[in-house]
């Protein structure tokens, strides 16, 4: 029982406890650079899990292997390994997504996440455990990109956009037609407005619910 609540903790723990965005502060460019829209957060948080996940998991199988003055380096290659392959995937199958992204998608390899949890876990732990630790590291850094996203979409525009290829789209106007828009909330000083809000509210949330444990 102790096994499986611990292996359960290595995933949730990304969710609130040692969430990306609103708890460790890692990946602040990304974060506040392409959160424009719902869409784009979903995008830029799946296409980092997915660089996490397999770096994670490459790493974690060649630890025992790679001497410890080089490691850095096999790191950054690893990284930078899956960081081509889903750039590639991206301009290949959802060309719309990988511009609105743009470089921020290559700069993925100097991504502050990708590279703490590269030597902080998975040089130190199972492949098991260390596939656990990127699913939940993705799930919150996704999930903190997508509300700060939808909240500025929201605001902005008055919709929210959850997916877009071509002509095909899913998006719901949400506040009408006639909404004007509030024009800050798109543009780089909404980002930060909108993170300090969630960061505010995280850390009320928790305050709260150290108060009632105790």
């Amino acid at each position: 029982m102790a096994s499986k609540l611990t292996l359960t903790g290595e995933v949730i723990k990304g969710f609130w406890k040692e969430n990306p965005v609103l708890t460790l502060l890692l990946g602040m460019c990304p974060t506040l650079a392409v959160t424009s829209s719902a869409y784009n957060g979903i995008g830029m948080g799946l296409a980092t899990g997915f660089v996490l996940l397999g770096s994670n998991t490459l790493i974690a199988s060649l630890k025992s292997v790679v001497p410890r003055s080089v490691r850095i380096p096999v790191y950054v290659v690893v990284i930078a390994t899956f960081v081509t392959i889903v750039d590639m995937l991206l301009k290949a199958y959802l060309l719309e997504l990988s511009q609105g992204l743009g470089l921020f998608v290559p700069l993925i390899v100097v991504n502050c996440i990708i590279l703490g949890r590269a030597e902080a876990f998975a040089s130190k732990n199972t492949i098991f455990r260390s596939v656990l630790d990127a699913l939940g590291m993705t799930v919150g850094f996704t999930l903190a990109l997508f509300v700060l996203g939808a909240i500025r979409e929201v605001a902005g525009a008055g919709t929210l956009t959850l997916f877009q290829m071509g002509e095909t789209e899913i998006k719901f106007n949400l506040l009408g037609s006639n909404y004007i828009g509030i024009l800050v909330m798109i543009l780089p000083p909404g980002a930060f407005l909108t993170l300090a809000f969630m960061l505010a509210a995280k850390n009320a949330i928790t305050q709260r619910l150290e108060k009632k444990s105790n």
